[in-house]
């Protein structure tokens, strides 16, 4: 959401930010949405061009999908969250030169829960 800066000018969101917004929007629901569908759930006053050009950066990364089920322009994420995550995480161990090092700086800052449930997952029970 774009807010009030220390000057009292309304702060931009990033690409990425406006990205993560239209995401969270089409992961919230079970069906495709249109772009004024997900400009009406997403605070802060974007246009519609902003959205569609959005959805179009999406759609050529692949992030999501037009839905061709007779609903004209809609979209539906090609991923859920948990996907898209763990291939943001296994992209960036494969950027690193020494990705046990990176595993090993990750592990160390989990909550407890985080590692309990990693532990769970390592041992075979929670897959």
């Amino acid at each position: 959401m774009a807010g009030t800066g220390s000057r009292g000018r309304a702060e931009r969101r990033g690409a990425g930010a406006l990205e993560s917004e239209v995401l969270a929007a089409l992961w919230a629901t079970e069906r495709p949405l249109t772009p004024a569908e997900i400009q009406a759930g997403i605070e802060g006053g974007l246009a519609y061009n902003t959205v569609h050009t959005i959805l179009k950066r999406l759609y050529d990364k692949g992030l999501v999908l037009r839905d061709a089920d007779g609903r004209r322009g809609a979209y539906r994420p090609a991923k859920n969250a948990a996907e898209l995550t763990a291939e943001a995480m296994h992209e960036a161990l494969d950027r690193g030169p020494d990705p046990i090092a990176a595993l090993q700086q990750f592990v160390t800052g989990l909550s407890p829960e985080e590692e309990r449930a990693l532990r769970e997952l390592l041992a075979g029970g929670g897959a």
